[in-house]
């Protein structure tokens, strides 16, 4: 291939890969009252039942005040979720509406594809993460440990969960599919992932068992951003991270390129 083709080869998969982004975040801040205020509310409550009344009965955690202790928590807990769901319900909507198939029968390459689906999804978790953010200022004064852990780490938890959101829309057949894994699986994970609690007050065997929930090392890593502390390796949090996300990339690729789940 020669230069000039190369050339024209980018250009075209940037212009594809930004159109499918623009349409992904037109999306949902076209119903932003629906999309991004919700969780921001939902957090808010949170803040005011397990900060304010909550803790200050329970006092100090990891030697920070209780409400400290939990902010980053429960701000990763909304990226988690806006991620996932974004992209779940976008991409089973093209689904459902049979519009996909345009994509996938186009010269547009599947990674582009895929790219633009999970950017959508980065995008509406990393807009809500800073409103809950500046929610929290409310209620206590955000410490600032290390700006570029806390970003690499939301910018991989948000692209992890985004590309599991396209698998499971990829396997769903009806809309109610859609809310399964959130509900038996992800919430499970959030709650049980050390948001609420340091793993240290666990029983060692139960910590070892804590240790095998993947939430656990992103909100431990994003909570190390904020406040400097955390009850796992940050390094391994953060490989194990990268690795997640070279896995399910690999996997919804796979799943595209076949056309599994989508082409009847």
């Amino acid at each position: 291939m020669s230069e000039e083709k190369k050339i024209s080869w980018v250009k075209q998969n940037y212009v594809a890969l930004t159109t499918i982004w623009i349409k992904e975040c037109t999306r949902f801040l076209r119903i932003w009252v629906q999309t991004l205020v919700p969780p921001a509310i939902t957090m808010s409550l949170y803040f005011v039942i397990f900060g304010s009344l909550i803790g200050n009965r329970i006092g100090q955690m990891g030697g920070f005040s209780y409400m400290e202790f939990i902010v980053p928590g429960l701000i990763m807990m909304s990226v988690i979720t806006s991620s996932y769901s974004n992209v779940s319900s976008s991409f089973f909507s093209a689904k459902f509406q049979r519009n996909i198939e345009e994509l996938l029968v186009s010269p547009v390459p599947t990674s582009v594809i895929i790219l633009g689906y999970v950017g959508g999804g980065v995008a509406r978790a990393i807009l809500i993460g800073i409103m809950v953010t500046l929610v929290s200022l409310f209620f206590v004064d955000v410490k600032i440990y290390s700006l570029g852990i806390i970003a690499l780490t939301v910018l991989l938890t948000s692209t992890l969960f985004a590309t599991a959101g396209l698998i499971n829309a990829v396997f769903a057949k009806t809309f109610d599919d859609i809310s399964v894994v959130p509900t038996f699986v992800l919430t499970p994970l959030t709650y049980l992932g050390g948001v609420f609690y340091s793993l240290s007050l666990l029983p060692e065997f139960w910590q070892w068992v804590s240790k095998a929930n993947p939430v656990v090392y992103m909100v431990n890593g994003f909570r190390y951003g904020f406040l400097g502390v955390s009850d796992v390796n940050i390094t391994l949090a953060l490989s194990l991270l990268v690795g997640f996300n070279v896995l399910l990339f690999s996997v919804a690729y796979y799943l595209l390129k076949t056309g599994k789940g989508i082409r009847s």
